[in-house]
């Protein structure tokens, strides 16, 4: 008898808000996100010194949900899908994940954002605030490409959870969680606009 097993699996969770305030909403953070970036200078300096082509908040602003009301919102809403992840995923935890980070993304057409991972998270996501036709997917990397050592490339058409590289593509007012320790990367924005998104971590 043979017996081919699927194990350590990857969860990917992708929802949209639900919520009759969840449109006006959405409006609200679009026009707090780009008020933000218009008016941090600290921002937009290390944008310019990173040659990040658009604006983040990453590292200069740590206060959002206080800054703009909108924020409080949205997280509480996140919160929600948060807590419902981490039962799929079957963390025993002794306390609650907390909201640990939140900053504001407006990837300019042609902008990037490199492989890379969230140490010392748990939970990592990033909600949609405006998806205009062109915008790039959120670029997810198998985690085990780094030791495959001599295994022959996949077959374009293998399943897609055989691919060694997953496009998750979003629209507005939806949102993406993994977990953090997972390889992901935006690539260049096809847009002729702004890609606005909120990133964030759990801890």
């Amino acid at each position: 008898m043979v017996q081919i097993l699927t194990l350590f699996a990857t969860h990917i969770y992708q929802a949209k808000l639900a919520g009759k305030d969840v449109p006006a909403l959405n409006r609200d953070l679009h026009t707090a996100c780009l008020s933000i970036a218009r008016d941090d200078r600290a921002g937009q300096a290390w944008c310019r010194a990173n040659a990040y082509h658009g604006y983040t908040s990453y590292s200069s602003l740590n206060d959002l949900p206080v800054r703009a009301p909108q924020f409080a919102d949205l997280a509480r809403h996140l919160d929600k899908h948060v807590a419902k992840f981490a039962r799929t995923l079957h963390y025993d935890l002794a306390r609650k994940l907390k909201l640990d980070s939140i900053w504001i993304n407006v990837l300019k057409p042609g902008g990037t954002h490199t492989s890379h991972i969230h140490p010392h998270s748990v939970i990592s996501g990033t909600y949609y605030v405006a998806t205009p036709k062109g915008s790039s997917a959120l670029k997810f990397e198998d985690p085990r490409l780094g030791l495959m050592m001599a295994a022959p490339i996949k077959k374009q058409t293998a399943p897609r959870e055989s691919q060694p590289f997953i496009y998750a593509a979003a629209e507005a007012t939806s949102l993406i969680l993994f977990e953090s320790w997972l390889r992901h990367e935006v690539p260049a924005n096809q847009a002729r606009q702004n890609r606005i998104s909120i990133s964030f971590n759990y801890a």
